[in-house]
């Protein structure tokens, strides 16, 4: 019997697009369009995100220019920036909002570094979680006498590669992330 080990694959690339995900949402003194992701804002009765209700680009490396299609949402974009708190400030000009970052402190830098580590250990156990639940599989085919002991240990092998190939690429990601932080 051949082992599929493609829902695990599956698992281990959805951590890693998890992983990114939460990294693009912490802010490290670069303008990007990415952190307003998780803004919503209140228009015409629903919440939806800034970049359905506006242009986001990049004015410099510290500005992004929002600009509203509907003038009228200024305000409340204002308003759903300011109570996300991710610590930006907002400018309200003729052409829409000027979003600006701030410089990172050391103790802002060390504490988003802080952050980083905590999702990269959510994104670890997630893939531990799924090791385990493969590994129960694998075991319980053995018991069941579809599976060789050497066929289990193989596939304990093939499943310990794949976790680790896994880990390696969240490993790697943090890295990137804690450079661009503290630099």
């Amino acid at each position: 019997m051949v082992y599929n080990f493609a829902p695990l694959k599956q698992k281990v690339s959805e951590t890693q697009l998890w992983l990114t995900k939460e990294y693009q949402g912490i802010r490290t003194g670069r303008a990007t369009p990415a952190l307003l992701d998780g803004v919503f804002v209140e228009s015409y009765g629903s919440k939806l995100p800034i970049n359905q209700v506006a242009a986001i680009v990049v004015e410099d490396a510290r500005t992004l220019r929002i600009s509203p299609w509907d003038s009228s949402q200024v305000k409340q974009i204002e308003k759903a920036i300011v109570i996300s708190n991710l610590g930006l400030s907002v400018a309200i000009d003729d052409r829409g909002l000027r979003v600006m970052f701030p410089e990172l402190t050391s103790e802002r830098r060390a504490s988003l570094v802080k952050v980083l580590k905590e999702k990269l250990e959510q994104a670890r156990r997630a893939l531990r979680g799924e090791r385990d639940k493969v590994w129960s599989d694998i075991q319980e085919k053995e018991r069941g006498s579809e599976l060789s002991k050497d066929e289990k240990f193989r596939y304990k092998e093939e499943m310990e590669k794949i976790i680790g190939e896994g880990d390696e690429k969240l490993e790697a990601a943090a890295k990137r992330k804690e450079q661009e932080i503290t630099s």
